[in-house]
């Protein structure tokens, strides 16, 4: 399972309403809505990815 970095929902990546590539990584959505709000501003929702890895 992967995690919806906008809703922080759990997505099935074979049944993701959508996906997208950010810097060589693909992530994936529960809805169209949160890959769209993505695409605006990927670095809001990756800032908390970024804090999480240097722990």
């Amino acid at each position: 399972m992967a995690i919806d970095p906008v809703c922080g929902m759990q997505v099935d990546p074979a049944g993701a309403a959508a996906i997208r590539q950010h810097e060589g990584r693909n992530y994936f959505f529960c809805a169209p809505g949160c890959a769209e709000a993505f695409d605006a501003d990927p670095q809001r929702y990756l800032a908390g990815e970024e804090r999480s890895a240097e722990r």
